[in-house]
């Protein structure tokens, strides 16, 4: 998701490009919506970026205010009814917005929407946002969108685009990354990470705090606290993990050396007897690197990625991720055969890449494989906005870390500990692990809870 605010008039042309560099963040659509002062345009369908947008699908997309989003579906099915941005028109004019996160209280959301007549179009909660709104009083957009956030729960980063501004708000809680940087050219972008920045040339980067409004408009960017930062924060621990780009920076940490500092505090909790240590790319490499120099076991690559192939963890059924994984990763046997093997993933969420990966590794010739899990067993589903899936495909939930080990096929298995994560990341608190822990920021209503096949009640 981002926002370009130009003082030109090829601020799709940005987006475009903004959205590339942010394409690993959702794979099942893309869209941009631009505003010449005077109307709103959008362009969007399922596919990657570059299928969306080809040659001459952005020339009529002129103006100098633009919002982009690549579309990851949580809330909301993989149709294409649910891509976004959103564009309404209301008595305020035209409104289009783009919306990264998940609502916790979207149901309810829905249900007060539909009494009072709305006519909604899609199963997304993203266009729950964008229809209340569109239905609040108030002076301005951001005066508007100030009054409705108070009734949102859960993570939320939106970016709002009317015919003069563009209008950029992050939840209390802080889940998901959301960064504004300047142009060279005098402009303004907001982007989900501060790479997609850096790709279009920002400088003076800095994050949007939680609970701020920040507004780009005419080459000026204002910013005010709209509602004030939770004390409990809940920035999503994933996001260092697996889900960023490397070269990444949010909560003043560098996401690449993060993820080295976690393979680093994994060799030193689960050591291992080896003679290679491996990375799944790409995610993993740093970690890989760290588990490496705290082990003294050699690094190397063991994997040859096809990069023409998506992130299998984000695809939207398992069909389809094992279909990935089959595609996806060739071995280097030379790197491998008559060797003891340490094996350096993110994570194991669903359990239905691991096992062939570990095939794969002794299908190469490997005499041993134990595999490294730089994060504890995902054992609770997200509802904040990563897709992880019900209790029921968690293989974390179902089995102990011995039951899965044998799932996978492998000699060992070591999952890093909170304490540890935690460490590797120089933070006591402030982040969300309910995926590991149960123990969510907020009480999560009943439909969701159901929805995840497990209690009947409320949890957190």
């Amino acid at each position: 998701m981002l926002a370009v605010a130009t003082q030109g008039g090829d601020a799709a042309r940005l987006a475009f490009f903004g959205l590339y560099a942010l394409q690993h963040r959702g794979q099942e659509a893309a869209g941009i919506a631009v505003s010449d002062g005077r109307a709103v345009r959008v362009h969007k369908d399922q596919g990657l970026v570059s299928q969306v947008f080809k040659p001459g699908t952005l020339d009529p997309l002129e103006g100098s205010l633009a919002i982009g989003h690549t579309r990851y579906s949580t809330t909301g099915s993989n149709s294409e009814r649910n891509v976004q941005p959103y564009v309404v028109e209301t008595m305020h004019g035209p409104l289009a917005l783009a919306h990264n996160g998940n609502l916790t209280n979207a149901d309810r959301l829905r249900q007060k929407l539909l009494e009072r007549g709305a006519g909604l179009q899609s199963s997304s909660d993203s266009e729950v946002l964008a229809l209340m709104l569109a239905a609040t009083e108030g002076d301005s957009w951001e005066d508007r969108l100030a009054r409705t956030m108070p009734e949102w729960e859960g993570a939320y980063c939106v970016v709002v685009l009317s015919g003069t501004k563009i209008v950029v708000a992050r939840d209390p809680w802080g889940f998901r990354p959301l960064s504004v940087g300047k142009l060279p050219t005098g402009g303004y972008v907001a982007a989900s990470e501060t790479g997609a920045l850096q790709t279009v040339g920002c400088s003076d980067v800095r994050e949007v705090k939680p609970g701020e409004i920040v507004v780009l408009q005419s080459g000026i960017a204002r910013s005010y606290q709209a509602l004030e930062p939770k004390t409990n924060q809940a920035r999503c621990t994933f996001e260092h993990i697996y889900f960023s780009r490397p070269d990444a920076t949010w909560d003043g940490l560098s996401v690449h050396q993060a993820r080295q500092n976690l393979g680093e505090e994994l060799a030193r909790e689960h050591p291992a007897e080896a003679d290679v240590v491996i990375p799944v790319p790409d995610s993993s490499m740093p970690a890989a690197i760290g588990f490496a120099n705290v082990s003294g076991i050699p690094y190397n690559e063991g994997f040859v990625k096809n990069r023409y192939i998506g992130r299998t963890f984000i695809e939207p059924t398992d069909e389809l991720r094992r279909q990935g994984v089959a595609l996806k990763f060739n071995t280097l046997p030379a790197n491998i055969e008559g060797r003891r093997v340490v094996v350096v993933d993110d994570s194991i969420v669903r359990g239905t890449t691991s096992g062939p990966l570990v095939r794969l590794i002794r299908e190469a010739g490997a005499t041993e494989v134990h595999v490294r899990v730089t994060c504890p067993p995902i054992a609770h589903p997200c509802f904040f906005g990563v897709d992880m899936g019900s209790y029921d495909e968690l293989i974390a939930h179902q089995l102990g870390v011995p039951e899965i080990c044998d799932h996978i096929g492998a000699d060992s298995l070591g999952f890093l500990s909170v304490g540890r994560m935690m460490k590797a990341l120089g933070r006591d608190d402030g982040y969300c692990n309910a995926c590991f822990t149960g123990d969510y920021p907020m009480p999560i209503q009943l439909s969701l809870t159901t929805s995840k096949k497990r209690f009947d009640g409320v949890i957190g």
